[in-house]
């Protein structure tokens, strides 16, 4: 939401409640008497009492005093009721909008917003209410009370006031766009380090340890730089501060022989040191340090919360009408180009590529010309040269973009624990066992589960074969919430049966999309659409369509149907299996087909120390 429209919106909150406010304003009016008081009656007893010797007359006036305090207290009690009158329906508004965008959008951070953000936004804005309303009426009073005493006591008070006002209004912007700024940054940097702490394990296994450390790097420097920046803009707080709070009772001070000299008396100049320090410089402090900290931050929790409302259709559009918007694609790059080094040859070069959401691509291409570069870039662990990538709308790198893709590398990663524990790592809460049954029964790893003892089975990672061991990272990724599926000859290790039907699994999920890195023709044949990759000469289109138009493309498919072929029987005469079991291709060191003829590959395991660097 716009700061216009941010405006507009408060406004017309506190005319929907102007009874509310009248009372706040009349109550208000208690506490300007007592800020008159403050000076005139100690005036008036010390030139009317105690310097004229009528001391009882002197104590008198400090009575008046002292009642004015008694009811100012009275009111500003009273105030505080009229506060509560006017914040506590602001809150029952954020809730209700947080509870429907929670219900309507299965919003799982609508806890947070009503737990935090909602009483953040109470607090403050009650804080604003206060300083501001303390402010206007105090500083009105004891205009007032100075008027009165000499008028030209104004003359001395009354310009710094007015200056320092002005400074402090002058910066108000700049300095609560720079604590938005900083809010945000920090707000970044933590949900960064949400998900990097919890994640090592796997950083580590995908030998993307660099890579996560310059990007939360990054954020630090982004930090950073908004702490120094927002540190440069409270100079003028403190200078507004200075000059219409602490520069009047020096000029008080210094023009005091003057003033003096010009009818003022003695007990005039001693209520206008009153009014400064006891009035005026303390109401000004409140309105700066309130202003200009909690001001920005009620406004970037309000925006936060704001979208929880239907939005707001453009001028000139019907009313009871909603602006339709076409979805973001779920990945799109924009002439993408990446080199291993300056002087090094473009993996990619000027690559452009949009897959809409709900799209299922397979890449194909010889071994090494990039692909499992491609998908290092789009889940974040490589930075393009120059261009752009987003995924959901979001950029990469990026935490939105970050919780909107999971990638499945090749070698697969288990670690020691329960089944059901591997299984719902990429969840926040633990998976609900009929969840995770279906997901195992959807992507094939129900064998697998049933043969092992359950979801409850301890796993031991170096005993599972390299097929098991995908299959279990493939159902976790399947059970993430992650719209976008990454899979990097995910299932390299799988027979084609088994393949099938784990890549038919992923496409089906609902509002999911699929891109596949593919290991055999039939993946290229289940995909909407194919890129070729072949270095920086790229083709893209249907596999009918690229059979016909790509001679590079009719390669790759000799090249599959010629590897497909078995050398020898899969069965030998004594009825043994040469596979590892139904569903698994093998063992992890078999030799797979990569693309044509003569060029194989032999993938490695964790414990080859390789890294997405050099699985281009």
């Amino acid at each position: 939401m716009s700061g216009q429209a941010l405006r507009r919106r408060g406004l017309a909150f506190l005319r929907a409640r102007w009874r509310v406010v009248g009372r706040l304003c009349g109550w208000s009016v208690l506490e300007t008497g007592q800020a008159f008081l403050v000076g005139y009656a100690p005036a008036r007893a010390l030139d009317d009492g105690f310097l004229a010797g009528r001391t009882p007359l002197g104590l008198a006036w400090l009575g008046v005093a002292a009642v004015g305090v008694v009811v100012g207290a009275y009111g500003t009690g009273r105030v505080y009721r009229a506060v509560a009158e006017l914040v506590e329906p602001l809150r029952d508004r954020l809730v209700e909008r947080v509870v429907e965008r929670g219900v309507r959008e299965a919003d799982r951070g609508a806890l947070s917003g009503l737990t935090q953000q909602v009483e953040i936004a109470r607090d403050t804005f009650a804080g604003l209410v206060l300083v501001s309303r303390s402010f206007v009426f105090t500083a009105a009073g004891a205009l007032a009370g100075l008027c009165s005493l000499a008028p030209v006591l104004l003359l001395v008070v009354g310009p710094p006031l007015a200056a320092g006002v002005l400074l402090f209004a002058a910066s108000l912007r700049p300095l609560a766009r720079r604590q938005e700024a900083f809010l945000r940054a920090d707000e970044a940097l933590a949900e960064r380090l949400g998900t990097v702490c919890p994640g090592l394990r796997d950083i580590t296994a995908a030998g993307a340890e660099h890579q996560v450390a310059a990007d939360t790097g990054e954020l630090v420097d982004r930090e950073r730089d908004a702490a120094r920046s927002l540190a440069r803009w409270s100079v003028p707080r403190v200078a507004a501060l200075a000059v219409g709070g602490q520069l009047p009772l020096v000029l008080l001070l210094l023009t005091a022989p003057w003033l003096l000299s010009h009818d003022v008396t003695p007990g005039a100049l001693l209520g206008a040191l009153s009014y400064v320090t006891q009035s005026l410089l303390p109401a000004l402090r409140d309105l700066v340090h309130g202003l200009g900290t909690s001001g920005s931050r009620l406004a970037v929790v309000l925006r936060r919360l704001a979208p929880a409302t239907a939005p707001e259709p453009p001028a000139g559009a019907p009313t009871g009408t909603t602006p339709i918007t076409e979805p973001a694609p779920a990945l799109a790059l924009r002439s993408v180009t990446f080199a291993y080094g300056a002087a090094a040859t473009s993996v990619l070069d000027r690559l452009d590529l949009v897959v809409p959401q709900g799209g299922h691509l397979a890449v194909v291409g010889p071994s090494g010309v990039g692909k499992s570069t491609l998908t290092a870039l789009v889940a974040g662990l490589l930075r393009p040269g120059s261009g752009d990538v987003r995924v959901c709308g979001h950029p990469v790198p990026g935490p939105e973009a970050a919780r909107r893709r999971v990638l499945v590398p090749q070698e697969a990663y288990v670690f020691t624990g329960t089944l059901a524990e591997n299984l719902g790592l990429l969840r926040p809460d633990p998976v609900p066992e009929a969840e995770l049954l279906a997901a195992a029964e959807a992507v094939g790893l129900t064998p697998v589960l049933e043969a092992l003892g359950g979801p409850d089975a301890v796993l031991d990672p170096a005993a599972l074969s390299a097929g098991e061991r995908q299959l279990v990272a493939l159902t976790r990724a399947y059970l993430s919430y992650a719209p976008l599926a990454l899979l990097d000859e995910a299932t390299c290790h799988l027979d084609p049966a088994a393949e099938e039907r784990a890549e038919r699994a992923f496409a089906a999920r609902p509002g999911g999309t699929l891109v596949v890195v593919a290991h055999r023709l039939s993946s290229a044949r289940r995909a909407d659409r194919v890129l070729v990759m072949d270095g920086p000469r790229t083709a893209y289109g249907t596999h009918e369509r690229l059979l016909s138009g790509s001679a590079q493309y009719r390669d790759l498919v000799g090249g599959w149907a010629a590897a497909s072929q078995p050398a020898l029987a899969l069965r030998d005469a004594d009825g043994v299996d040469a596979v590892a079991g139904p569903g698994l291709a093998g063992d992890g060191r078999h030799v797979v087909a990569h693309g044509p003829v003569g060029q194989m590959q032999t993938p490695g395991d964790l414990g080859d120390g390789g890294t997405l660097r050099r699985q281009g």
